[in-house]
């Protein structure tokens, strides 16, 4: 009865562990977007003429930071053992 607990419980660590790995990659690229957007409005506050190239650089920003978020949901699934 205990072998069976044993490998029922390995069998379910990967599992565990890709939605952990998951959790702290989501970390970074939430305390990025959040810095992005936050100093972007700064400056268009400070500068509104310059308006138009923040928003572009703001958003390719967020961009950039989604895809590390998508990188995390990600390599759980490839690196599977």
């Amino acid at each position: 009865m205990s072998a069976e607990l044993v490998n029922l419980a390995a069998a379910t660590v990967p599992g565990r562990l890709g939605a952990v790995a998951y959790g702290l990659a989501a970390i970074g690229p939430g305390v990025g977007i959040g810095l992005v957007f936050g100093h972007s409005i700064e400056a268009m506050a400070r500068q509104p003429e310059a308006m138009p190239i923040i928003r572009t650089n703001m958003f390719l920003g967020f961009a950039l930071c989604e895809v590390l978020a998508l990188l995390g949901l990600v390599v759980p699934f490839i690196f599977q053992s």
